[in-house]
């Protein structure tokens, strides 16, 4: 088959799949069948396809398809162009401004990193073609695994977990196969701190651990006493902890070397989430802090397109005591006889993707890649002293300092019906997408600013959080109305500041350009305020009643 450039699947069963779809033409199809034939021995074998089909005439569909106006408004590519633009200038992106979305690293991705993902030497190879039919892209993963494990200090790496949370079970599966093979199979908890990154405790549950969450004291560093506490009481069966470091509360723990240390004496395995390794590469790295395995976002530290449902990459680097049981593939032999099943579809994960931070990674050098960490850090910190002077800081290390995000308190506005979700939807009238709202703590704005920004930029963004302060003073000094203000009805979109009808107690000025550089950032947002969450916590239901189905 190779010979006439064809891939089969070959099965050991002496079984081969084919794979078709809307592309294959009948002359490819022919060049199939006349290369079976010639296996045989045959010839003159031709495939011919008829006009009509099998499919049971009570199960074609007679009722018309695609009624939606948008299906049958766009004629022309040039319509369907400005369609799609309308709908782009719909959405607020880092062309506009700073998106500072705390644990989600919203920065940069360079053009240059992103341009070889339309060259078809790439975007047209098949996730399954023999490896020595891909050479480059073999010497692409093999470099990327290699960078990856120097980078976090371990000694191998898994490309194919398709997320960050897939990443986490995926290193959760290698470290419970890494018990079972030393016969401690039953080692099935895993402790995880409250100042842990969000998805630790789901992942957790469908790698079928039990977890014990670990307290963190009033400061946000790690309760010692607590974890050990922990670690003594389910030392027979600890499997793990899972620590987020620097945390999800934006600081490096002090005690991180006492903790790993501790977890290993029980038998435990350290599981660190890489959410937030864009703070140590070039400083520190898992392996230097005793972890064992790791997963790494590569939409945020390695620069990879985030948000959109994906397609994400959230690789493992692991210790050398753990590379053998890094997942398999049943289609490319990857990985060792006592790998783990593999927990995605392709061997490398969304190979193409791979592209971008092996870009990333090669055209910043070590020098470079250090760099991003000290701006990334710098950055928090100096948008953390920025708006301390007014707000509240929930978290930082023993020096004051935060590592690549702070956590800001707005709780003290409730007592003004001021919610943190008004602040987040007036900060949309500043020209800014809202940093991440309540979470980890409720009341709050998780910031990150990410090492893309400028000092400008990270200033422009303080004085707007300083200026809604400043509005939340009006309402407490009863200069502006409790119910009907400007952060309460914020957004404001601009059909409603030129509508004729305006009947706030405040100008549209107010509204629209609270300051003077807004009228050259000025994003309007097209959909006024909804009702928050209410219609995910409440079934609202659309339909006719069930009678009608009766």
């Amino acid at each position: 088959m190779r010979d006439r450039k064809i891939n089969l699947n070959y099965f050991s069963q002496g079984i081969v799949s084919i794979s078709l779809n809307e592309t294959t033409t009948l002359e490819k199809l022919n060049k199939l069948v006349d290369a079976f034939a010639h296996f045989k021995g045959k010839q003159g074998y031709k495939l011919s396809i008829k006009e009509d089909y099998s499919i049971p005439s009570d199960l074609l569909r007679t009722d018309e398809i695609l009624k939606e106006e948008v299906f049958n408004k766009y004629h022309t590519e040039t319509e369907l162009m400005r369609y799609i633009k309308r709908l782009e200038r719909k959405d607020l992106s880092l062309t506009h401004s700073m998106i500072s979305l705390g644990s989600c690293t919203m920065k940069l991705n360079a053009a240059t990193q992103m341009i070889p993902l339309s060259w078809a030497e790439w975007g047209s190879v098949h996730p399954f073609v023999p490896t020595e039919q891909a050479g480059g892209y073999q010497e692409m993963i093999k470099q990327l695994e290699k960078d990856l494990a120097e980078i976090t200090g371990f000694a191998g790496t898994s490309l194919q977990p398709n997320s960050g949370a897939q990443g986490e079970y995926a290193g959760l599966m290698v470290i419970r196969e890494y018990h079972k093979n030393r016969g401690e199979g039953h080692r099935n908890i895993v402790l995880i701190p409250q100042s842990a990154h969000g998805t630790n405790p789901a992942s957790a549950a469908m790698a079928g651990m039990k977890i014990v969450v670990v307290k963190n004291l009033e400061n946000g560093e790690i309760d010692f006493e607590d974890f050990k506490a922990k670690t003594e009481q389910h030392s027979e069966n600890l499997s793990a902890i899972m620590i987020t470091y620097p945390s999800t509360y934006g600081f490096f723990d002090a005690n991180i070397n006492e903790i790993t240390k501790l977890t290993h004496e029980h038998g435990g395995q350290v599981y660190m989430d890489g959410a937030n390794m864009n703070a140590q590469v070039g400083f520190t790295s898992p392996g230097n802090i005793g972890a064992d395995v790791c997963h790494l976002n590569l939409h945020k530290t390695f620069a990879i397109p985030h948000g959109g449902g994906g397609p994400g990459v959230g690789p493992i680097c692991v210790a050398k005591h753990l590379v053998p049981f890094l997942p398999t593939n049943a289609n490319i032999p990857v990985g060792t006889k006592e790998a783990i099943d593999g927990i995605s579809a392709a061997p490398y994960g969304s190979g193409l993707i791979l592209n971008i931070s092996y870009a990333y990674i090669k055209m910043l050098g070590t020098a470079g890649l250090k760099k991003a960490t000290e701006y990334a850090i710098l950055n928090a910190n100096y948008l953390k002293e920025l708006l301390a002077e007014h707000f509240p800081i929930l978290y930082a290390n023993a020096n004051g300092r935060v590592a690549h995000e702070c956590i800001v308190d707005f709780r003290q506005f409730k007592a003004l019906g001021i919610e943190v979700a008004d602040v987040a939807k007036r900060l949309m009238d500043y020209g800014f997408h809202a940093p991440t709202v309540s979470f980890p703590v409720a009341g709050t704005l998780m910031i990150e600013p990410t090492e893309s920004e400028s000092r400008e930029e990270i200033e422009r963004f303080a004085e707007a959080l300083i200026s809604i302060k400043k509005e939340i003073e009006e309402i407490a000094n009863g200069e502006a109305d409790a119910s009907n203000n400007v952060l309460k009805n914020a957004p404001h979109t601009e059909q409603l500041l030129i509508s004729d009808h305006w009947d706030k107690p405040y100008g549209r000025e107010k509204a629209a350009y609270p300051l003077e550089w807004v009228r050259t950032h000025k994003f309007f947002a097209t959909v006024a305020r909804v009702d928050e969450a209410y219609g995910d916590r409440n079934l609202i239901c659309t339909c006719e009643p069930i009678e009608a189905y009766m």
